[in-house]
């Protein structure tokens, strides 16, 4: 017995002396190398990886001076931080470039025709990035390393999690980070985070401006919420809620605000506050926003599991830091949880009063009055949804905004019933990065639906109404009808100095075909041929294709399609015999060789496409190979036409079975 409590004693002097000799160790070991984060007991080693994704506006000027400095801020947290930055302007690479391999540009995704990324696009494309953990935050936000020990500590939760943490204010900011991005700086002497956030702690204010929240969440097993995530304007509000608040609806994930534990600083912009789109005193200010932020609230009206109006955070669980421990707080069912979140004991598991000291108690009791500030956040009156959505620009704007250096536009013409073809076509020119195209909407759906898809459109007032899209194929009245249009509103681009690419969405594009046509020059209209016998001339009676043809901005031109239209106007037929019997003589009458006929009263020539490059719907038989875009790339097509077929429905299986579809109806986004 007695060799036995020797052997115990021993046992436990062994451990106290160990225990002993590694909190020497401990003591003894370097701290991180990072001064920013040297205040912290983590490591490096101990954050997991956190990849912050962000829409940079171009970097220049101050708002330029802003999204660098907050950029570095983040990089500055830790080594395991990568941005990526969404953006096709070329400042953003060059910014990225000098912050080295943990900075990159992508481009790869939708983008509205003023460069406005789509949100859901953001998300989709942030998938392709493996991370630990994924954050969403607006450029102009400072972030200090309490952010990264909110999201250690969330990265040890049990369960996948979605957190959010609202923006404070800051309306001056009078520091900066040294050139090594190692030290915080004020009047070029170091600060220390702590006297940094005493300093801004007298000044900031709780904000509730949507598209400043910080957005993360785990890389877990469980999305984020049931359905499909709406095409949301990236940076014009109301998407963050909308996700909180799907998330919260659909109970996939732990959802919590971080507001009190994660520093978002948002550097201060009063013109930025009018933008926010939530709920406000002065409400006229903030109905005077533009159509993308009436967009993202029309769409948050329409899609999810619940109404957004009305909703707050007071509900949500709240995570605070009080007496040097993480605390998961439900303020209205007097809760508290001290670590690990457990789905199916959570909401059950309460910690008696007698058991939290007076110092936490008093933490959580200021938590409690703060939240007051934050939790009447909500999105503005749900009237919004309901105006109607439209562009703020005329033509004339939108032309002085798409056309190229050349001045030169892609014009097309669509009706509801071809809205997802308009969208494969679009997506396909801008894969070929071709932007300078306009969208003519023959009716108000299509409007609204281009609008929302951030489409450079316009309304032909002159479009003809109370015509049935789902029967406008080849052949009907209505499609007589709804060509003559086209012919009109060209004419009508020409008129005010810009050259015209007249495109049908049913013309899928291999390459960018502006190079070659730009080079007829002036007092030519290069059109394509609708003859499908390889061995007779293209240029023969009534084979002028008005569904694809390029006309320059100039007196011939413009005379010569004066009277295609006027021709057109009177016939009941389409535009396209017009075209052709104006501009070749009927019969052919001036026809030259064969591929080509002049207008005698304008001089015009007229030049038929070479059909191996610009192929119509029955030449070669393309269409029925197996491989359609292989044997057109091996042809060297620049443009297929979807022509030839009777019937909407048959030309949209025949372009999607093909292969030479660039749209996803589903997500509303293009395919990759």
């Amino acid at each position: 017995m007695k060799a036995l409590l020797i052997g115990l004693w021993s046992v436990w002097v062994s451990g106290v002396l160990l225990i002993a000799l590694s909190l020497y160790a401990t003591q003894r070991l370097p701290l991180s190398t990072n001064p920013i984060f040297s205040h912290t007991s983590f490591s490096d080693l101990d954050t997991p990886k956190i990849t912050i994704f962000t829409a940079p506006a171009p970097f220049t000027g101050s708002s330029g001076t802003k999204q660098s400095l907050a950029i570095r801020s983040w990089l500055a947290l830790s080594p395991q931080i990568s941005v990526i930055l969404f953006s096709q302007h070329h400042s953003a690479a060059s910014f990225a470039k000098s912050l080295g391999s943990r900075a990159l540009v992508e481009s790869a995704i939708d983008f509205t025709f003023l460069g406005v990324p789509f949100f859901h696009s953001m998300v989709a494309k942030s998938r392709a990035f493996k991370s630990d953990i994924y954050v969403f935050m607006d450029t102009e936000t400072i972030l200090l390393p309490d952010f990264v020990l909110a999201l250690n500590y969330a990265h040890k939760l049990d369960d996948d999690w979605l957190l959010f943490a609202s923006p404070r204010d800051v309306p001056n900011f009078p520091f900066y980070l040294d050139e090594d991005r190692k030290h915080w700086l004020k009047d070029g002497q170091r600060i220390r985070i702590q006297e940094l956030q005493d300093t801004l702690g007298s000044s900031w204010q709780w904000s509730c401006c949507d598209s400043r929240m910080v957005i993360a969440w785990n890389n877990g097993e469980m999305p984020l919420h049931h359905g499909v995530l709406p095409p949301f304007l990236y940076g014009k509000g109301v998407y963050n809620h909308w996700l909180i608040n799907e998330a919260l609806s659909s109970g996939l994930r732990f959802v919590f605000d971080a507001s009190w534990t994660i520093s978002n600083i948002a550097l201060g912009d009063s013109s930025y506050q009018s933008n926010c789109f939530v709920k406000s005193s002065n409400v006229s200010d903030i109905e005077k926003g533009s159509w993308e932020y009436d967009c993202n609230s029309h769409l948050a009206a329409v899609y999810g599991l619940s109404s957004l109006h009305g909703f707050n955070y007071s509900a949500v669980m709240k995570l605070v830091k009080c007496d040097g421990r993480y605390l998961l707080i439900n303020a209205t069912e007097d809760f508290l949880h001290t670590y690990a979140y457990k789905r199916k004991s959570l909401w059950k598991r309460h910690i008696p009063k007698c058991r939290r000291s007076k110092t936490t108690l008093a933490c959580v009791v200021r938590t409690i009055k703060t939240q007051n500030e934050t939790s009447g956040c909500s999105l503005k009156d749900g009237s919004v949804h309901t105006k109607t959505l439209k562009l703020s620009y005329s033509l004339e704007s939108l032309l002085a905004i798409t056309a190229d250096e050349n001045k030169t536009v892609v014009l097309t013409v669509a009706g509801y019933s071809y809205k997802d073809m308009l969208m494969s076509w679009v997506c396909r020119l801008r894969r070929l990065r071709i932007t300078n195209f306009l969208v003519s909407s023959l009716d108000y759906e299509t409007y609204q639906f281009s609008v929302m898809q951030g489409l450079p459109v316009f309304n032909d007032p002159s479009a003809p109404s109370n015509i049935s899209f789902n029967d406008c194929h080849f052949g009907t009245e209505c499609f007589q009808r709804v060509t003559k249009v086209k012919s009109r509103l060209v004419l009508k681009i020409l008129k005010l100095g810009y050259n015209v690419l007249l495109s049908d969405v049913d013309i899928y594009w291999f390459k960018n075909p502006l190079p070659l046509l730009s080079t007829f020059g002036p007092a030519t209209l290069a059109a394509q041929s609708d003859e499908y016998n390889q061995t007779r001339p293209i240029n023969l009676p009534r084979r002028l294709n008005s569904g694809f043809y390029y006309a320059h901005s100039d007196a011939p031109t413009i005379s010569a399609m004066g009277k295609v239209v006027r021709h057109a106007a009177t016939s009941g037929l389409t535009e396209q015999p017009s075209f052709y019997d104006t501009l070749c003589g009927e019969g052919g009458s001036t026809r030259k060789g064969d591929n080509r006929c002049v207008e005698p009263g304008t001089n015009l020539t007229v030049h038929f496409l070479d059909r191996n490059l610009f192929p119509n719907g029955a030449y070669l038989g393309l269409w029925e190979r197996k491989n359609v875009k292989s044997a057109c790339k091996k042809q060297g097509c620049l443009v297929l036409h979807n022509n030839w077929i009777s019937g909407r429905v048959k030309k949209l299986e025949r372009q999607v079975i093909s292969g030479l579809w660039d749209y996803d109806i589903t997500t509303r986004m293009c395919l990759v």
